[in-house]
């Protein structure tokens, strides 16, 4: 592609911005629609939420429960394209590419477990609270 045409491509326009939004939204609904991963993220994200109104957490609870759902699903979609770009670049089994896989997998699985871990330290104690 020419300079031009880059700069062209580059320019600030209201119909790039809603572009931009369209193409977040396909990502999005690509993620939610084919990744087991996010199906889970998805339940866990509408559990949280019934548990936060259940119990009426406070503030930041709230902030620290939807901050920590934000990056499982940010790590997850980031997963997902690097899967698909690796995909993209060779179909053969090459060490390199279990590499990228496994530590976009890897990425994925402890920003998982630590949001379980932080939506234990925020509800844990309002369940014993119950009994």
């Amino acid at each position: 592609m020419s300079l031009k045409k880059q700069k062209d491509h580059k320019k600030m326009s209201f119909k790039r911005f809603l572009n931009s939004i369209k193409y977040s939204l396909e990502g999005l609904s690509y993620g939610y629609r084919n990744e087991q991963s996010l199906i889970l993220h998805g339940f866990c994200t509408i559990l949280a939420v019934i548990l936060g109104l259940i119990f009426h957490i406070t503030f930041w609870e709230w902030a620290v429960i939807i901050i920590s759902l934000v990056i499982v699903l940010a790590v997850e979609l980031l997963n997902t394209a690097i899967e698909a770009t690796v995909d993209l670049i060779t179909k053969e089994i090459h060490p390199l590419a279990k590499i990228a896989k496994d530590c976009g997998s890897a990425a994925a699985f402890v920003s998982s477990l630590v949001a379980v871990i932080i939506g234990l330290f925020v509800f844990v104690p309002y369940i014993i609270k119950l009994f």
